[in-house]
């Protein structure tokens, strides 16, 4: 499992598979499953700046996307 630390910006989007997930999804299209964050950050449509460590784990509902285990954020509103 590789790990490497980075600051993202994007778009907060719920996913509604087994309970539902929050994914972070930038600009160009990449797509990180959240993994943490409080309640102002895990809310569809919020635009965010989310620091963290990135898993890429393969396995489980979200299944080649990659986690995004969230160390610090910044919440910037609704896109």
């Amino acid at each position: 499992m590789k790990s490497k630390s980075k600051k993202l910006t994007g778009t907060v989007h719920h996913v509604d598979l087994e309970g539902g997930y929050f994914t972070l999804r930038l600009a160009g299209g990449e797509v990180f499953k959240l993994d943490g964050g409080g309640a102002d950050l895990r809310q569809d449509g919020v635009r965010a700046e989310v620091e963290g460590e990135i898993e890429d784990k393969g396995f489980g509902i979200s299944f080649g996307t990659p986690t995004l285990k969230v160390k610090s954020y910044q919440v910037n509103g609704k896109g």
